[in-house]
This record gives C-alpha cells, sequence and structure tokens, in this order.
C-alpha cells in the first residue's frame, strides 16, 4: 500500500485512539478525531486518500475507501497487522502525540521560558509542533518508549 515516495496515510475510528498515538510516535501520518462519525471518517479518507483503520468490520466492509478492519483489541498485535499492510513507520518521533503535524527543530533558546528549568538545563535538542504549540525534547520517557516500541514491532 505504500508508495516509493509517499507514505501511506491513515484515519483511525474512535474505536483506536491508543493505537493512533503510537502509529503518530512511530511516525505514521495517522488522523483521528475522537468524536467524528462513520460518514466522515469515510469522507476525510477518500478526500484524503487515507486508509481507514477500523474495529468495525460493516464499515471497513464500505466501498469506496480503503480500509483495514483491526482484529485484535491489543495494541501490539494491532501494530504488527497496520505494519504488515502498509510497511514499516516512516521514522519514530517525528509527528506530534496529540495533532499529527510533523515536528520541527527549535532553538533550545527560544524554548528557555517554556519548558521546566531542569529540562533546559539537561536537554540540547527540541522540537516543536508547529500547530499545537508542545515542546518536544529527548529525555528519559523517550528510552522507554523505544523499548516498548521495538517490543511492538516484533513478532
Amino acid at each position: 500500500m505504500e508508495s516509493q515516495n509517499e507514505p501511506t496515510r491513515l484515519i483511525a475510528d474512535a474505536m483506536l485512539g491508543r493505537l493512533a498515538k503510537w502509529l503518530r510516535l512511530l511516525g505514521y501520518d495517522t488522523r483521528y478525531d475522537n468524536d467524528a462519525e462513520d460518514v466522515t471518517l469515510l469522507r476525510i479518507a477518500q478526500a484524503e486518500d487515507r486508509v481507514l483503520l477500523t474495529r468495525d468490520w460493516a464499515l471497513s466492509r464500505k466501498r469506496g475507501v480503503r480500509a483495514i478492519w483491526i482484529e485484535s483489541q491489543e495494541l501490539p498485535a494491532q501494530i504488527r497487522q497496520v505494519r504488515s499492510v502498509v510497511g514499516p513507520p516512516p521514522g519514530s518521533f517525528t509527528r506530534c502525540a496529540v495533532c499529527n503535524e510533523r515536528l520541527e527543530p527549535i532553538a533550545k533558546a527560544d524554548v528557555e521560558t517554556r519548558v521546566p528549568p531542569y529540562v533546559f538545563r539537561t536537554q540540547d535538542e527540541f522540537y516543536h509542533c508547529p500547530h499545537c504549540q508542545r515542546i518536544y525534547w529527548a529525555a528519559t520517557h523517550v528510552a522507554r518508549m523505544r523499548k516498548v516500541m521495538d517490543s511492538l514491532s516484533e513478532g
């Protein structure tokens, strides 16, 4: 499903919020709106050429949209299923986990008043989301998350 130039773009239904967050952390372009109705999901999937991820078997069978019926309720199996269909993730920690925008580097001096003093003293690289303005840095939680990501992709 992945072309050579552009990775597959995804949209997840309301039942897959946790999966959507982890797919974003892995670098997949994954839209998610907890309040979106099925008809809205279908319209967005068609208009933006996105693959619909859903736990709703009937929704996954709608005509005119590419969809993946997510079989498992377990996150590791869900991620393995998505990877097996759309290919490996484009790159970890490149998207905002909250709003899906691509993260951009930001100068350390520009975040001094926006991060805790300890973080400012101990970190040198920062990224921000141009949409929601969240600031990201590679603290100890990133190492833990990488271990989780590695375990999610095994098997």
